[in-house]
């Protein structure tokens, strides 16, 4: 098995998984202002949970979208396994034509969803990633990565109205039962979670409607499990995506670890 990181602006997710299984998949959040051995007692405390040692782990890989705390992260990891972790960046193998006007500047969250994607389902897929940000990009046909949408996350914009009002509290995401709100707190859910809904349906639609074909829709991320209910188009939730996406990234790549 390998040891499988995503950091994003909120939250890393962190997992164990090989060709066989996932072990589990955990968050925690991410701070600027821990140091690698605080990331490490982090790490080191998920493991013992799923009671799995360091010495049945036989690599690691990590993709960021927080490049400065990158060093800190690595370095835990080291302080746990040994080694550093392969990073997802430039030069990375992973089997995947970008076609983009700069490929270096494509997230690498939004890279791995699309190697798993391309894995698991048929194509042309579209892969929507609800974490800080909500992510939509589109593989064609052939495989290739041609693009995508960036949109603020449910979380971002429930803050910022919640922030940016005098009298709309702070509010906790759920599935809303009625579209109809009787109440601040139930409105104020409604208009997040089905304004996200309809927004993501009517991209899906303008999108497909540009490659001129329909898509096979996966969806990843914790807060996509709240909206996917919600939306006319059939879409799949793979909680696992970004995982599997990294370790067939790892399985290409191997080579550059030291415990490859």
């Amino acid at each position: 098995m390998i040891l499988a990181i995503d950091m994003g602006n909120t939250n890393i997710v962190v997992g164990c998984i090989d060709s066989e299984q996932t072990y589990f998949i955990e968050r925690f959040t991410t701070s600027h202002s821990k140091t690698g051995t605080e990331y490490a007692i982090n790490l080191k405390s998920i493991l013992e949970i799923h009671q799995i040692s360091p010495s049945q782990i036989e690599g690691a890989i990590l993709s960021s979208v927080v490049p400065p705390l990158n060093a800190a992260v690595s370095s835990a990891i080291k302080k746990i396994l040994g080694y550093h972790p392969i990073l997802v960046g430039a030069g990375i193998k992973t089997g995947m034509n970008i076609i983009m006007d700069n490929p270096k500047t494509v997230g690498s969250d939004m890279i791995v969803d699309a190697v798993a994607a391309i894995h698991d389902y048929p194509l042309p897929i579209i892969i929507i990633d609800m974490g800080t940000a909500t992510t939509m990009s589109v593989v064609d046909h052939s495989g290739n990565y041609i693009g995508g949408v960036i949109l603020p996350g449910l979380r971002v914009s429930l803050d910022s109205l919640s922030s940016k009002t005098a009298q709309l509290p702070s509010i906790s995401l759920d599935i809303p039962k009625n579209i109809i709100g009787k109440n601040t707190i139930d409105c104020m859910l409604n208009g997040i979670m089905y304004g996200n809904a309809g927004m993501i349906d009517g991209i899906i639609d303008r999108m497909e409607s540009e490659l001129g074909q329909a898509t096979t829709v996966v969806a990843t991320g914790g807060l996509s499990r709240f909206v996917v209910p919600l939306c006319r188009h059939k879409i799949i939730y793979d909680e696992t995506l970004l995982l599997k996406g990294l370790l067939i990234i790892y399985e290409k790549n191997k080579e550059k670890n030291p415990a490859g």
